[in-house]
């Protein structure tokens, strides 16, 4: 399986607008430096101890937001859905349990990245939760760090 790139989004704490990148350094076993849970700002952080790992980076896919705005003749922006990558052409559900890499980055899928009622709030539409079950992305652990630019590709290791 190949995929692409197609958007990095990042926020300083829980209550910033999302800032769409054209590239974010991750840092192993903390986070997307600049983004919020890497300072523990994130609406779920962990108030003690390190970060966990299913909070470092999220990954969503285009085609399951795409998929959504044609279901519910909406048109949301996909920085809208807070994730840090958006991919395209990739299967990110076969990737828990699994490392891949994104450029010279190693990630570890742990688990799905199920859609909260925050973003049903965020959304005002109550219909997007049940819509991205099963499709709402990606919680990955950062393995070994780096530096991701959009033309990078998504492969499983």
């Amino acid at each position: 399986m190949s995929g692409k790139i197609v958007n990095f989004y990042i926020a300083k704490d829980s209550q910033s607008e999302i800032q769409s990148v054209n590239e974010i350094v991750l840092l192993k076993d903390s986070g997307i430096f600049g983004d919020r849970y890497s300072v523990k700002k994130g609406s779920f952080s962990e108030q003690e101890g390190e970060i966990k790992p299913k909070r470092q980076v999220t990954l969503i896919e285009k085609e399951n937001i795409d998929d959504l705005n044609i279901l519910l003749e909406t048109n949301f922006d996909y920085g809208l859905f807070r994730r840090n990558i958006l991919v395209s052409n990739c299967d990110l559900n076969a990737l828990v349990g699994k490392e891949f890499s994104i450029g010279n980055v190693v990630l570890k899928g742990i688990r799905l990245c199920e859609p909260c009622s925050l973003l049903s709030k965020r959304l005002n539409n109550k219909k997007v939760l049940k819509t991205l079950i099963g499709k709402g992305g990606l919680r990955a652990e950062i393995i070994q760090g780096g530096r991701l630019v959009l033309s990078d590709q998504i492969e499983i290791r």
